[in-house]
């Protein structure tokens, strides 16, 4: 019950972030779809913890993680930008979102495969908070610029342009075979604990201090991850290979 009613938060969350941009209130939008994300996060660790995984969970989860990370973010860049351009804005919008809903519904198809394509600790394609994430780095920088006082570069990130670059390549990355990394199985050593905490902390602080130039920063950083975790998968799949017994 209690991981269904986060994924319920979650989706309410996602239909808040479209009800601020309607407003106009685009920071508020992305906060709330962060929120969304935050919940996501925490929905599916829950369930398992508290041994209450299900079908019906499963499928709840991935509707309100299409509305959360594949409509509202569309959604929020249409009103931000791309309703300039009319019917061609609204293109790449129905793209990303197409894009996302095929790759929940390859994500759930591969849940009832004995064998599936990735390891545990591999997605196939971004993962949907990952690919909002992308989707809106425009938002991020011209939210930047405005909080910085600089009209200029808000006007530059608000052109189409680079909405809809950022939409469509997300929606090719989502519906990609990539590896990416999915932090699930993750173990570090005794040494690396003390590092990424200290890290952790100064990006929290970072995201409070300036939470739009962090987001952004966030998003510069995940896509320069995905060839080292296409790296990695080669390396996984050599070293699982090597220690497969002979027939």
């Amino acid at each position: 019950m209690i991981p269904n009613m986060l994924t319920m938060l979650g989706l309410c969350a996602g239909l808040t972030s479209i009800r601020f941009a309607i407003e106009g209130r685009f920071g508020a939008a992305v906060v709330a779809i962060g929120m969304a994300a935050c919940l996501d996060g925490l929905d599916g660790r829950i369930a398992r913890l508290l041994h209450a995984t299900s079908r019906f969970g499963a499928e709840f989860d991935s509707l309100s993680d299409f509305l959360c990370f594949g409509v509202a973010p569309a959604f929020v860049l249409y009103l931000w930008s791309m309703q300039s351009w009319h019917g061609y804005g609204f293109v790449p919008c129905v793209m990303f979102a197409v894009c996302m809903a095929l790759r929940l519904a390859r994500f759930n198809a591969q849940l009832d495969s004995p064998h599936p394509a990735y390891p545990g600790e591999f997605f196939a394609g971004v993962p949907a908070p990952a690919g909002a994430v992308l989707a809106l780095f425009p938002l991020f920088v011209g939210l930047e610029g405005r909080a910085l006082g600089l009209p200029a570069l808000e006007a530059i990130a608000r052109h189409p342009t680079w909405s809809g670059i950022s939409l469509a390549g997300t929606a090719l990355l989502l519906v990609s075979t990539l590896p990416v990394w999915s932090f699930k199985n993750v173990h570090l050593s005794r040494g690396a604990i003390l590092p990424i905490l200290l890290a952790t902390g100064f990006y929290a602080a970072f995201l409070v201090a300036d939470p739009w130039m962090a987001l952004a920063l966030a998003a510069v950083i995940y896509l320069a991850m995905l060839p080292f975790s296409r790296r990695d998968f080669r390396r996984t799949i050599v070293r699982t290979a090597t220690r497969r017994p002979e027939s």
